[in-house]
């Protein structure tokens, strides 16, 4: 096993330049599934999750060559892919259900173990399974599996969301591109992540209206073709060294981002004190003093991401005052805070509130990162306590940043990557 040995101390300084969207390219190399031959995806991050995702496209039947240097990945889908998902590698990666709206749409049918993925909390698929149906598909769940049988095809239909779902504005999105007729997707999700996979879509020959807006119409084409795409880049990661700057005392340029994408969490940090300037290729964060406590609700693309909730509760457990967080997404997300604690954090949770109290320096020690954004924010946590921080679970960490440790390195961050019994 390995974690992450952090000794805090030091302000990071430098550049880092971000690779494409994990939320983003997985679901992209998914869409390859909806037309036969060979579609190349750049901008691809070197993360473990695009490992798996590759895994899973061959035992579908595709063959997948991972350029991970190189940051492509070109898939070429058979004929006649295989329907069937196993569990073996759905269990490792929530994302993996976006191959259902494909293979339904493409195949007629779909037998897709359902998923694991971190532990943040429950994430149904009911909307998913509801956009299908409402296209005609027949879905049932036996031994853990979802089965959806559409051997006619799917219909158009209007689909109404109960909540902008990414994850099921993507299902019902793939399955309507070759579905018979208009689609028309209410209460859709905005995310760029939604309008990067639209944008291959459309490259592939769907026709889709409304690009970015709640409401997304498609009109459903007989056949699609392969294409070149480039992913968007991650405004996650992007925002966790924007933190990180912060957090530190220290100034980091990110370049390739795209500031538009994080405008509230870049405001949320000049209101913390620190300078935030915009460039043509990014963004640079800036930060001289000790941080300001800042309130943060989290709420679907355009407001304030719940996967940088952890990063800033980090930044406010060693700000100057109290900060209320809340989060309306995922209501385990606050599970994290426990090891935070562990580093001498002052926060208390009550629901989906967080109330934090921020401390001049935090004290390492050892802490299990517990999901993707949780490593992360414990890393920043780590980066201003005394002493030593060992965070441990860095498998969590491997599937969402590509390059973590070597770009801490280059910041001025001292830490490394070691072996534990």
């Amino acid at each position: 096993m390995e974690a992450l040995r952090v000794r805090g101390g030091a302000p990071l300084v430098g550049e880092v330049r971000l690779s494409g969207a994990k939320n983003s390219v997985l679901k992209l190399m998914a869409a390859a599934l909806l037309a036969e031959g060979a579609t190349t995806i750049r901008n691809v991050p070197d993360i473990l999750d695009v490992e798996i995702m590759a895994e899973l496209l061959r035992r579908l039947g595709c063959t997948v060559d991972h350029d991970a240097a190189g940051g492509v990945v070109r898939i070429d889908v058979p004929a006649q892919p295989s329907h069937r998902a196993d569990y073996d590698l759905v269990r490792r990666m929530r994302a993996s259900i976006c191959v259902l709206g494909p293979l339904v749409a493409r195949m007629g049918a779909a037998d897709v173990a359902v998923p694991g993925g971190d532990n943040i909390g429950s994430r149904g698929l009911d909307m998913h399974v509801d956009g299908l149906r409402r296209m005609g598909a027949e879905v049932t769940s036996e031994h853990g599996c979802l089965l959806a049988q559409a051997p006619d095809g799917l219909v158009g239909a209007r689909v109404w969301l109960d909540f902008p779902s990414v994850g099921a504005t993507e299902t019902v999105l793939m399955g309507a591109v070759l579905a018979r007729g208009e689609t028309v997707i209410d209460n859709a999700a905005r995310e760029p992540e939604i309008v990067d996979i639209c944008t291959m879509l459309v490259s592939m020959g769907a026709r889709i209206e409304g690009i970015g807006t709640s409401t997304i119409v498609v009109h459903g084409v007989d056949t699609l073709s392969p294409t070149d795409h480039e992913t968007v880049p991650d405004r996650i990661v992007a925002g966790t060294w924007a933190v990180a700057a912060a957090i530190t005392g220290g100034d980091v340029t990110v370049r390739g981002a795209h500031g538009e994408h994080l405008s509230i969490a870049l405001e949320k940090l000049v209101v913390a004190g620190a300078t935030v300037e915009t460039l043509p290729d990014g963004f640079r964060v800036a930060m001289s003093e000790q941080p300001r406590a800042v309130d943060i609700v989290t709420l679907p693309y355009p407001g304030f991401p719940t996967d940088l909730q952890p990063q800033f509760i980090a930044l406010n457990a060693v700000a100057a005052g109290a900060a209320l967080v809340t989060e309306n997404l995922f209501e385990a997300r606050f599970v994290f805070v426990q090891e935070l604690a562990r580093l001498g954090a002052d926060v208390r949770t009550d629901g989906h509130h967080a109330l934090v109290r921020g401390r001049e320096r935090l004290s390492g020690a050892p802490v299990e990162a517990t999901d993707i954004r949780a490593g992360a924010g414990l890393v920043l946590a780590g980066l201003v306590a005394d002493g030593c921080t060992t965070v441990y679970g860095v498998g969590h960490i491997d599937r969402g940043y590509a390059g973590f440790v070597p770009a801490l390195r280059s910041l001025g961050a001292d830490v490394e990557r070691i072996d534990v019994p």
